[in-house]
């Protein structure tokens, strides 16, 4: 059956075909099914991680944190400064045995989530408490957010230059085994299932301890759980941190995954991306942030074989609008607030 809109919508696919903008093959999509589904799995897992941060943001004080990117480059900066103290030189990969290779990676994992879970809680305390002190409406805190953001970066690029820094690797992508032909590393089943641990850390700590409950009051009445004992503040600066931390692991995954990743507006497109997927999955939620940033990271590998690589980030919101017009609030949609212990 035939609607009105068919043939308007096949002849700019015509056209787009014809142009040269948009390059639809289906036949490498079909054939690079399984690798871009592995590598969307990867990428997607690192967007994941700095979603919690978004996510648990907002649910907790329904401020959308757009300077929770640049606490993502933080970490990305921590880890690589951390990798040349240690001395790694840029360049090439390095010659290290298994254990000191796991021993360099966990020192600058946690450098990297230090660093970032103590810049969070630094800007909470500078940028936004004070506007809670003076009851600043909800667009101040936006505005404060976005203001922060760019003060990051250019602080960055006044200090670090507007170059990435020379790449550092210390782990060479090796195939661990294969799924219908396509590889898998062993670099992409540590981010994949390091971000599934995190996942589970985090979500257990909120559904499940003392401190998780009092981030849960919070979120679902601010003021009753003041009159319970439960001190705001505390819940605030605790969010803050717990997003800090596993957006600094992010960013060693991240490194790891691209290496000479570390410059100063690094974190802008992905920190968008990361807000798409909490988004996607269900902003306020925990799982939906896992769950979403896995989708976006697979759709966007999708769409790049079918569309072209140029169309990469096009795909990413595309699909956010898609999505949201059929759901609106995500694809699991239950906030922090509600969610059970």
């Amino acid at each position: 059956m035939k609607t009105g809109n068919t043939p308007v919508i096949t002849h700019v696919t015509s056209v787009l075909a014809q142009d040269g903008l948009v390059d639809f093959n289906f036949g490498l999509l079909v054939d690079r099914f399984w690798a871009n589904t592995i590598d969307g799995l990867a990428y997607g897992s690192i967007y994941a991680l700095v979603a919690i941060g978004y996510t648990l943001v907002y649910g907790v004080l329904r401020l959308i944190n757009f300077a929770h990117s640049e606490i993502f480059v933080i970490g990305v900066f921590a880890t690589y400064f951390a990798f040349a103290a240690m001395g790694f030189a840029p360049g090439g990969t390095a010659q290290v045995a298994l254990l000191p290779l796991i021993g360099s990676l966990l020192v600058a994992g946690i450098v990297a989530m230090l660093a970032s879970g103590a810049s969070a809680v630094l800007l909470e305390r500078v940028a936004y408490r004070p506007l809670r002190k003076r009851g600043a409406p909800p667009l101040v805190f936006l505005i404060t957010a976005i203001g922060a953001s760019f003060a990051i970066q250019q602080i960055f690029l006044i200090t670090l230059g507007g170059n990435s820094q020379p790449s550092i690797r210390l782990l060479r992508p090796t195939e661990v085994f294969s799924v219908f032909g396509a590889r898998v590393t062993n670099i992409q089943i540590l981010t994949f299932v390091a971000a599934i641990v995190l996942m589970v850390v985090a979500d257990t700590f909120v559904n499940r301890t003392r401190l998780g409950r009092g981030v849960r009051a919070v979120s679902q009445d601010p003021t009753t759980a003041t009159l319970m004992g439960v001190n705001r503040e505390r819940v605030f600066m605790l969010t803050f941190l717990l997003g800090g931390v596993l957006a600094g692991a992010a960013a060693l995954f991240y490194l790891m995954t691209i290496p000479a990743a570390a410059v100063y507006n690094g974190g802008f497109l992905l920190g968008i991306k990361a807000f798409t997927a909490a988004v996607l999955g269900g902003i306020g939620n925990l799982r939906g942030a896992l769950l979403g940033g896995l989708v976006l990271g697979v759709a966007e590998n999708y769409g790049q074989t079918f569309f072209g690589g140029e169309w990469r980030d096009v795909i990413a919101f595309v699909l956010l609008i898609i999505v949201l017009m059929f759901r609106p609030t995500g694809i699991l949609g239950e906030s922090l607030a509600k969610a059970r212990a």
